[in-house]
């Protein structure tokens, strides 16, 4: 923080998301001071301000599945799953530069990830680090939507994605095709607690990719639990499995 930004550099129109452009980006940016970073789910706020304001613009920044984060040319995540090491040129989509020499990058080979000015939060869920039982059943309530795809709508819960859904679900054993909204109080409680303490012991490991299912994803694989051949199937327009055994 307190770092002054004196360049924006936003080659890549489609990766400038909400109807901004590269010279709206730098309108906002450009002399500002960067008052504050925080997180919301998938998605990562940074607030400019200057001295003679109290509030100024908000910058939301979105990595999808190749998207890597880059700080004084240190990357915050090494590696990922999905994506690649290499910094090839045409993959660095977006960057700050700041009045000290440092820089802001984000690398993004597949564009899945994306820049937007002042974004607004307000359509996001709450947090799935922090989600109390109360918040998820408020989520599920009523809901005859698949339980997968009603955890991964971000205005629902925010954070939680393909992998982790599958992992959570596998874990405390419920089936990713029912109905979000046929799960008893108790049921809740215990998802709940599920949510938080996966989403924390994952994020300690380096990603949802190091879940204890996630070697098993793969067809024809088995539950590493009980060694049940592990149902594939759609679910939310992506690709889900689940042991049929334990998973009810």
């Amino acid at each position: 923080m307190g770092r002054i930004v004196s360049l924006v550099d936003a080659p890549d129109g489609w990766f400038i998301k909400g109807g901004a452009d590269a010279a709206a980006l730098s309108l906002a940016l450009e002399g500002r001071t960067v008052a504050g970073v925080r997180r919301i789910g998938k998605l990562l706020l940074m607030d400019f301000g200057d001295p003679d304001e109290q509030t100024g613009a908000v910058l939301g920044l979105r990595f999808g599945m190749t998207g890597r984060l880059v700080v004084d040319d240190h990357a915050v995540i090494e590696k990922l799953e999905y994506s690649s090491a290499r910094e090839v040129p045409e993959w660095r989509r977006f960057e700050l530069g700041f009045a000290d020499g440092g820089t802001l990058a984000i690398i993004d080979p597949r564009r899945l990830g994306g820049v937007e000015l002042d974004p607004d939060d307000t359509r996001l869920g709450p947090d799935a680090f922090g989600l109390t039982a109360d918040q998820l059943a408020s989520a599920l309530e009523a809901s005859r939507t698949a339980l997968k795809a009603r955890l991964l709508d971000q205005r629902r819960v925010a954070g939680l994605g393909n992998l982790l859904v599958d992992e959570i679900l596998w874990r405390i054993g419920l089936d990713p095709a029912r109905e979000a909204g046929s799960l008893s109080e108790a049921e809740q409680g215990e998802l709940a607690k599920a949510i938080r303490s996966t989403v924390a012991e994952l994020a300690d490991r380096g990603g949802s990719h190091t879940g204890d299912l996630h070697l098993a994803r793969v067809r024809g694989g088995s539950c590493p639990r009980d060694g049940e051949l592990l149902e594939r199937q759609t679910i939310g327009g992506r690709t889900t499995y689940s042991c049929p055994h334990h998973q009810r």
